[in-house]
């Protein structure tokens, strides 16, 4: 029962359990209807969740040995799962993650190679992005924002334009975010030499550019309303957003500090979620009303 306990704990379930939703989402907004293919929605649930799963042992993997150090209860240096056990399950892993997007049919060749993309994205973060800085960044904002368009491919075989500029939001947003983060730990990553926009360049350099993502950000709500992609029920819930992320910015533009950089980056993730709320609502009364 300790190894299987060590598997799952290694696996992260609830981080996988998220990621398989957002490709649920990514399927409902490109196709806001209740006669979905819901095959296929499940077979991408269980590729977002495998996969993520697979992503997760490959970062305990790689950090086994700073684990050792830092994180000696992990299930790796603690015991529980040796290195090659890790290795095998991650290989079960996207080997059951690509068998269930293959089974997304008529768009199983389509989900195999978007769900392969994600690995690879997902995986270069983990190995060799995490010390890069802004293209690290970018990463992971792509790892944020695939699920949706996995899940959008699972419902339609295409990626709706609505899903577009939700993802292309959900980039935009979480890139800000990351370099707000780098703002908060920006003493730490000068120690372990991680490359962010706040030790290269300062704080304020850094507060600059990532208002600059997260005004991109809302400058492309209005488009989507624009082009009668949402209803009516889009505009409260977006409006929080937009405004939300404008307030955001105004506070890091004025101060660019440790202490505000931290809640301000607790806050977008709060936004990025009444985003989605304004996106699932859209399509919705845009269906329904």
């Amino acid at each position: 029962m300790s190894k299987l306990y060590g598997f799952i704990k290694l696996m992260r379930p609830v981080n996988c359990a998220m990621m398989g939703f957002a490709v649920f989402v990514g399927a409902f907004l490109a196709y806001p209807h209740f006669d979905l293919n819901w095959f296929n929605i499940l077979c991408g649930f269980l590729t977002g969740f495998t996969f993520c799963a697979a992503a997760m042992v490959i970062n305990d993997y790689y950090d086994r040995k700073i684990d050792a150090i830092n994180e000696p209860q992990r299930p790796i240096p603690s015991g529980l799962v040796s290195s090659k056990e890790a290795l095998v399950l991650m290989s079960i892993l996207i080997i059951v993650g690509s068998l269930f997007s293959f089974l997304a049919a008529p768009y199983g060749l389509r989900c195999f190679i978007v769900a392969a993309i994600s690995l690879v994205i997902t995986a270069s973060y983990l190995t060799v992005g995490k010390r890069s800085g802004l293209p690290g960044n970018f990463l992971v904002s792509a790892c944020v924002a695939i699920p949706f368009i996995y899940g959008s491919i699972t419902a339609i075989g295409t990626v709706g334009l609505n899903v577009v500029l939700f993802a292309s939001m959900a980039f935009l947003s979480n890139t800000g975010r990351e370099i707000t983060k780098g703002i908060v730990d920006v003493k730490g990553d000068s120690v372990e030499n991680v490359k962010t926009l706040a030790v290269r360049f300062g704080e304020k350099t850094a507060a600059v550019v990532a208002v600059g993502f997260f005004m991109t950000a809302v400058a492309l709500t209005p488009l989507t309303w624009y082009l009668d992609l949402v209803g009516i029920l889009f505009i409260p819930f977006v409006l929080v957003t937009d405004i939300g992320l404008i307030v955001c910015s105004a506070f890091l533009l004025l101060n660019a500090s440790r202490e505000k950089a931290r809640k301000i980056k607790n806050v977008i993730l709060l936004l990025f979620l009444t985003g989605l709320i304004a996106y699932l609502f859209g399509a919705l009364s845009l269906s329904f009303l």
